[in-house]
């Protein structure tokens, strides 16, 4: 099991370049902007390649990789920093307890790949052999628990979050769970692609099987039951937008009403052993998934489950495990990434030590690569932000006084995190050693099993994270009313500070990460929490109305893009993210014009202020994707493909359509009437 909390976070992917307010341009090297772009392509039919493509061309993706582009870039740098703190740490010969024996042990049995093999399965035997002992319904449905423990999902998942109906108080959780594939539609679609995913999927249990000793037969006959199964699982989980909606997944009951929602699960028994037995309460996401899971638990032979666990636990160590269990692990999720090979495994120990240990790391990682004057910086963006938001609310035409009043209230609540936590996390029961890598990966489950259930009871932290500072990331979070903007965010892939003009840092910093973040605050979902984070309706009948039908218009535009074969970007599961990227835009056009630059309008590299703000945009979104990575995210992720987050939102900004000259016979004209106006 891994915890998570189930309230959504509304999550950036994409790039960011630190950047400040110097303006210096750089005789070395060329203009950021201009190094980038394909002059070949009318800005007018497809900004995204207009800004972007000459870097395309020239970089393609690395077979390890299943994108590239500045994301990557960025991500590779940090990777390399992480691996000298680690590598360091592993020299360091440190006491006992201390950060730098952690991360430095983590490290040196994830690389000793002599030991691993040597090893064997040995490290999981145990558990295998629990497996293998189940004989009925109980003991299975302790397996269940047990397990999850060590974070390996089974058809239970309880987790520990905010209540979204009050924010200050730590609720048990369920969430839709017990899927191998990444989402339910992998199990119904009938295309080609999606039906050999399927069909890969059950050779690939299989596989796994026969890996922990299983005859090749029986392997087989196992590995269809499962998908069986799951497949009857897939049937009762929810689509992706479907998710969207806080209040149809929010539904409160009391622990003593669980059998109401399935009589067979033993809920006091599982709840004991995981640790949570004083809740007087669950929040359940979808109730209709746990009734029918409560059915396949009695009804399903105890052999397919045992098969199921089995696979599990296999696929969730498998990087742990010797190498053909990681390189057979690969070779199916490749389906997804389209990657070529797997990366190295530096790589795959430090990802893996972000996971166990992230903060840990984070701690050493601002002490070198972030300082005072950068947090300051980016703290000072997001008031310019905040102040132009602020006066897009005052101005607005379709929403009444006493709405605005609130979203004013809010606007103004939302706290912001920049750069590190100013309390770092206690990992002072974290236990590492030499033993293997397999209970080192078991001890940080355990480890954080009992972080997350510890909360339980007790008030919300509103100042704990849930990303490291050296991510490469940023969220809203609404349930905190705040926006999270990590230090690895400013990380810069081959340029100084000072090489970046206020336009680009205003297309780049304020608009695709800030502005978007807070307008997150105010998109189709995020808007139905107040200023304090609790989920409640603070709109007008006729506001809201209002706004749902822009919305609306939003879906639509996005719902007719085509990234991929035949697959339609889903407009409705990727609403949130598409209002935020707009939201973003319009708000960091309105900040840039308030700066010396924009007044002055000179130009750098043959490009004016104004064109610099949307190339800077565009720059957040440098890259390219595989088609496999692609078809998969069409499935499961609310943000819209990078291209269609450029030229999608561009498409209903009247300053894009100012600034490069847009026309009706040009392939991103909309007209002004459809065209998205929300905030």
């Amino acid at each position: 099991m891994s915890f998570k909390n189930v309230l959504p976070i509304f999550i950036l992917i994409g790039g960011l370049i630190s950047c400040n307010t110097n303006k210096t341009n750089s005789t070395d090297k060329k203009d950021v902007l201009a190094a980038n772009m394909d002059t070949t392509v009318n800005p007018a039919d497809d900004f995204f390649d207009y800004a972007n493509g000459g870097w395309i061309k020239n970089n393609p993706i690395p077979e390890d990789q299943s994108s590239w582009g500045i994301a990557s870039l960025v991500i590779q740098e940090n990777q390399k920093r992480l691996k000298e703190i680690a590598e360091n740490a592993a020299k360091a010969n440190a006491a006992a307890g201390t950060a730098d024996q952690k991360i430095g042990d983590f490290w040196k049995t994830a690389m000793d790949s002599v030991k691993i093999e040597q090893q064997g399965i040995q490290p999981i035997q145990s558990y295998l052999d629990k497996i293998n002992a189940l004989t009925d319904v109980p003991s299975l449905q302790k397996a269940f628990a047990d397990l999850a423990i060590l974070g390996i999902d089974g058809p239970i998942s309880f987790s520990i979050g905010q209540d979204a109906k009050n924010s200050t108080i730590n609720a048990l959780q369920l969430w839709q769970t017990g899927l191998g594939l990444p989402d339910r539609d992998y199990y119904f679609k009938t295309d080609a692609p999606t039906q050999n995913i399927r069909i890969a999927y059950v050779k690939h249990i299989a596989k796994m099987l026969t890996l922990l000793g299983e005859d090749t037969t029986q392997s087989a006959k196992d590995a269809q039951a499962v998908m069986a199964m799951e497949t009857k699982m897939a049937g009762s989980h929810r689509k992706l937008e479907d998710l969207r909606d806080p209040y149809s997944n929010y539904n409160k009951f009391a622990v003593t009403d669980l059998g109401k929602v399935s009589n067979t699960i033993d809920w006091k028994n599982y709840m004991q052993i995981f640790g949570v037995n004083k809740a007087d309460s669950v929040i359940i996401g979808q109730p209709e998934y746990y009734t029918e899971a409560g059915k396949l638990i009695t009804s399903e032979p105890i052999n397919t489950w045992k098969a199921y666990l089995k696979y599990r636990l296999a696929q969730n160590f498998a990087g742990a495990l010797p190498e053909v269990f990681g390189q057979e692990s690969f070779d199916f999720t490749k389906l997804f990434s389209g990657a070529k090979v797997r990366q190295p495994r530096w790589k795959r120990a430090i990802n893996n030590e972000e996971d166990a240990m992230g903060e840990l790391l984070g701690q050493l990682y601002v002490k070198k690569y972030f300082d005072e004057k950068t947090k300051q910086r980016y703290s000072d963006l997001v008031e310019n932000i905040r102040s132009t938001f602020k006066e897009h609310i005052e101005k607005l035409d379709w929403m009444s006084d006493s709405t605005k009043q609130k979203a004013l209230a809010k606007l103004a609540a939302i706290h912001k995190k920049v750069g590190y936590p100013d309390k770092w996390k206690d990992f002072s029961s974290l236990k590492i050693g030499t033993e293997s890598y397999v209970a080192n990966l078991i001890q940080v489950a355990q480890f954080w099993h009992n972080y997350e259930i510890n909360k339980l009871g007790k008030p919300v932290n509103k100042d704990e994270w849930d990303m490291y500072p050296q991510t490469y990331n940023a969220y809203y979070d609404p349930s905190n009313n705040e926006i999270v903007l990590p230090a690895g965010i400013f990380t810069v892939p081959g340029y100084m500070d000072n090489e970046l003009d206020d336009a680009t840092v205003y297309g780049y910093a304020a608009s695709s990460t800030i502005g978007h973040e807070i307008t997150h605050g105010f998109d189709d979902e995020g808007r139905q929490y107040d200023a304090q984070g609790n989920l409640k309706n603070w709109w007008s009948k006729q506001d809201e109305e209002n706004f749902n039908a822009r919305a609306k218009r939003m879906i639509d535009q996005f719902s007719g893009y085509m990234p991929v074969d035949s697959m339609h970007i889903n407009g409705k599961a990727t609403l949130g993210e598409n209002i935020a990227d707009l939201g973003g835009i319009v708000l960091g056009w309105d900040a840039f014009k308030k700066t010396d630059q924009y007044k002055n309008n000179q130009p750098i590299a043959g490009l004016s202020p104004s064109q610099r703000f949307f190339l800077g945009y565009a720059l957040g979104w440098l890259g390219h994707t595989r088609d496999e990575s692609l078809r998969s995210s069409l499935l499961t992720d609310v943000h819209s493909p990078a291209k269609f987050r450029v030229n999608g939102p561009f498409s209903d900004v009247d300053a894009f359509y100012e600034t490069f000259h847009v026309m009706p016979n040009n392939k991103m004209y909309i007209p002004d009437s459809l065209r998205v106006r929300i905030w």
